[in-house]
């Protein structure tokens, strides 16, 4: 079994990070090779996973905040509006209907 580091589509910077520049569909010479490949591929997918939760996490307490920003300003525009909605219930109650009830269209 032919080694990867014996391969000419092997490469290893300076810092140690491998990389295969074999194409799985075309340039794969035994099975083995392959599967390094996919776990390779594996490897980076987490990696590129990991770099994504400490970039959410960063932003987290910012996020935070701007929730609540947003939900104290859709509770200002409730209350804002609230003087709609209780008129029309005050009315409907007096008429024996709910709110918002139209009646029964027959």
């Amino acid at each position: 079994m032919q080694q990867c580091r014996d391969c000419e589509f092997f490469s290893q910077d300076e810092k140690g990070r491998i990389t295969l520049r074999c194409n799985p569909f075309e340039t794969i010479k035994e099975p083995a090779c392959l599967e390094k490949w996919q776990l390779l591929r594996l490897d980076t997918l987490a990696q590129y996973y990991q770099a994504t939760l400490r970039y959410y996490q960063k932003f987290a307490p910012m996020q935070e905040k701007m929730f609540k920003f947003m939900q104290r300003e859709m509770n200002d525009i409730e209350d804002a509006d609230s003087w709609k909605y209780t008129d029309d219930e005050d009315e409907a109650d007096k008429e024996g209907e709910e709110p918002g009830d139209t009646g029964s269209y027959r």
